[in-house]
């Protein structure tokens, strides 16, 4: 028997027969039902006034084209992001001190993820998310199953933090709230950091300040660890840059064999991964560490990862030169 919800989405198409996509929809929302609890009628109401968004499947295959880096750097290391940086940091000081205390993530670091993320909250997407999630998990064939899991977890985030399922906006790919945090991230490590009882994403910065560092300990954050650095590659030192891989590492002892070294230098018993950033005018090369791959554990882009470290780094500098005119 096919349940009610294909034939709701048939007929709304104007489709004697139901679509791949109403068949596929209708095995989860069965899936939902027998798993979770939930009733037909209230999934049947929601997905049946969800669209598909083919502009959501344009944007996720153009994201799919990675841009040289100085081009990347140039849409998130700005001066426009720099001073509102400073300014969050301004605004915030008391949470982000907080945060760095219990968690060992910098300031700058949080605030230059919520920069990116959301230019600091101003930004947080337009999409519905049910309407993204469903499209991706039943019309994106090359990552349906991750997106059928987080469509799964915002039924019940929904659920749990008492969310309109046909409410929440956020980007193309579902990501919600001022940290930009997908359902399942959502659910595993948000956190009341203000502890008013809620976990609220969407319009508490006190709690995104907090969930932000709680992810990034969580992924295995070192305190007082360095991100990246800058290397110096002679001629014969390129070949631990070929791999391009975050899961290639070498200790700095071996970097230093094949003529790698950094400023400031760092325990040679300590690794790396050895980055190649590809500009238009040519290679430009880094070592990240530790901290540089729990980055990449919230966007698993080396373009990103990097954005985040660079952009902390001028907050940092900036926020340091305006309380030194405040505070003589």
């Amino acid at each position: 028997m096919i349940p009610h919800i294909v034939f709701l989405a048939s007929i709304a198409a104007g489709a004697g027969e139901p679509s791949e996509r109403d068949r596929a929809l209708a095995v989860f929302v069965d899936e939902m039902v027998a798993r979770h609890g939930f009733t037909r009628d209230e999934l049947d109401q929601a997905f049946s006034s969800a669209r598909s968004v083919p502009q959501i499947l344009e944007l996720m295959n153009r994201a799919a084209s990675p841009k040289p880096w100085d081009e990347y750097r140039s849409l998130f290391v700005t001066s426009e992001k720099i001073a509102g940086g400073a300014r969050f940091w301004g605004e915030n000081a008391e949470a982000l001190a907080l945060a760095r205390e219990r968690y060992g993530v910098p300031e700058e670091v949080v605030i230059a993820v919520i920069g990116i993320e959301t230019h600091y909250g101003r930004n947080r997407g337009r999409f519905k998310v049910l309407e993204a999630l469903a499209t991706l998990a039943f019309e994106y064939p090359r990552r349906a199953n991750e997106f059928r899991v987080e469509l799964e977890h915002f039924l019940l985030l929904s659920r749990e933090e008492s969310l309109s399922l046909g409410a929440p906006l956020g980007s193309y790919a579902g990501a919600m709230g001022i940290a930009q945090f997908m359902p399942g991230s959502y659910r595993r490590y948000a956190i009341d950091f203000d502890g008013d009882g809620r976990r609220d994403l969407f319009e508490n910065t006190q709690d995104a300040i907090g969930s932000i560092a709680n992810y990034l300990t969580a992924h295995g954050w070192q305190r007082n660890a360095p991100v990246a650095l800058p290397a110096e590659v002679s001629e014969s030192g390129a070949e631990p840059f070929r791999s391009g891989k975050l899961s290639t590492r070498y200790r700095l002892s071996e970097l230093l064999s094949f003529g790698v070294t950094t400023t400031p230098a760092q325990p040679e018993a300590a690794s790396a991964i050895p980055l190649t950033l590809e500009n238009r005018t040519g290679p430009e090369y880094w070592l990240g560490f530790d901290n540089f791959y729990v980055i990449t554990r919230y966007n698993q882009s080396v373009h990103y990862a990097m954005a985040v470290h660079q952009l902390s780094e001028e907050i940092r500098s900036r926020y340091g030169q305006s309380k030194a005119v405040i505070d003589p």
